[in-house]
């Protein structure tokens, strides 16, 4: 029998930073990025760009404003029905695969003030609404339907129309660098001119095995409960098993399996890290359930509450803000020498960016 290898978290650590271009800067189009990494996290509607920047060679923010406008990437709801920056075909190809997640996870939100809503008919009053093609912010939207649902919270009509039943882009300027504006919806194939795909009847779930293979470019090797971690799909065995012939097989520390893509790039576990600075709810963090490869689990909390990190050696070693036009690093153990000029050099480079001022790296 052939020995399964073992992949420790160093090895997992800089094989998830090469697919996530953490370990050297990309030289593609915005586009390309937001595909190949599977879309970013965005309900924090600034914070992409500083994903981007830590990714690409030479990002510049007109290209995402110019991505955005253009319509070739759009803010949707979709993975775990948080917001996401996910390209055109990606929103159409994925959303119908998604619809039965979000739909859930909005009504288990206000299961008790919906309570006897038929869904499909909140849905076509919703969509009869929007058929003007007039954007309209949730207030809007709610303000057409409620009169048929008299005394229902005005907050879970709308959260449910918009994340859950009719599928929604959130339009610009929303999304724009430097830009604060309010949330104006539009249904995903008005804006961007196409259908939603809809949901193959097939029982080994082809849109599903998209998302596999696409998951583990982005993300691998990786266990299914990962997956699922990212997605917030529980329904995709069908399609990890169709594509299992695929895939390699690894062990990790704990003896989970982890799947991935034969060809796919693990680099040496002793590959140089540089320093990268993330935005809040980076994919590249909350893209797993096993979150050891990159973050400790005495700093898990920071993860989900919505603090940026420093990656030091791969690792979140350090959190990072910008107040009164400052950028400052509050290290999470203590860094060497060489460590915090590392960190306070790229500091530097994305103050430069931010338009901010870089403050000393305190030492520890």
């Amino acid at each position: 029998m052939t020995a399964v290898t073992v992949l420790d978290s160093t090895a997992l650590n800089r094989a998830t930073l090469a697919r996530q271009h953490l370990l050297a800067r990309a030289d593609i189009s915005v586009p390309e990025a937001v595909a190949h990494l599977c879309g970013l996290q965005a309900q924090e509607p600034q914070e992409p760009f500083v994903g981007l920047w830590s990714r690409l060679v030479r990002f510049d923010p007109v290209e995402l404003d110019a991505a955005l406008t253009g319509r070739a990437v759009v803010r949707t709801h979709l993975m775990r029905r948080t917001v996401h920056l996910v390209t055109a075909d990606d929103a159409l190809a994925w959303r119908s695969r998604h619809d039965a997640m979000l739909r859930q996870r909005a009504t288990s939100a206000y299961r008790r003030e919906l309570a006897g809503i038929d869904l499909d008919e909140l849905a076509a009053a919703g969509r009869a609404v929007m058929a003007d093609a007039r954007a309209r912010t949730m207030a809007e939207l709610v303000a057409g339907v409620e009169d048929r649902w008299p005394g229902r919270p005005r907050r879970a009509l709308g959260e449910l129309l918009i994340a859950g039943l009719v599928p929604m882009a959130q339009l610009p300027p929303r999304g724009l660098w430097r830009v604060r504006a309010g949330v104006r919806n539009l249904p995903l194939a008005t804006w961007l001119g196409r259908d939603v795909d809809p949901l193959p009847a097939d029982a080994d779930d082809p849109v599903g095995q998209r998302l596999v293979r696409r998951y583990l470019a982005a993300h691998g090797p990786a266990a299914p409960a990962d997956l699922r971690a990212w997605c917030g799909l529980a329904g995709l065995p069908a399609a990890v098993k169709a594509v299992r012939e695929e895939l390699v097989s690894f062990r990790d520390a704990r003896g989970r399996e982890l799947l991935d893509l034969p060809d796919a790039p693990r680099p040496d576990p002793d590959t140089p890290a540089p320093v990268r600075f993330l935005p809040a709810f980076d994919n590249a963090i909350l893209g797993y359930r096993d979150r050891g490869r990159i973050i400790d689990d005495a700093h898990l909390g920071l993860s989900v509450a919505g603090h940026r990190a420093v990656l030091v050696d791969g690792r979140v070693a350090a959190t990072w803000t910008v107040r009164e036009e400052r950028l400052r690093v509050s290290p999470l153990r203590p860094l060497s020498p060489a460590e915090r000029e590392a960190v306070h050099a790229e500091g530097r480079e994305l103050a430069a960016f931010l338009d901010a001022g870089m403050e000393d790296v305190p030492a520890e």
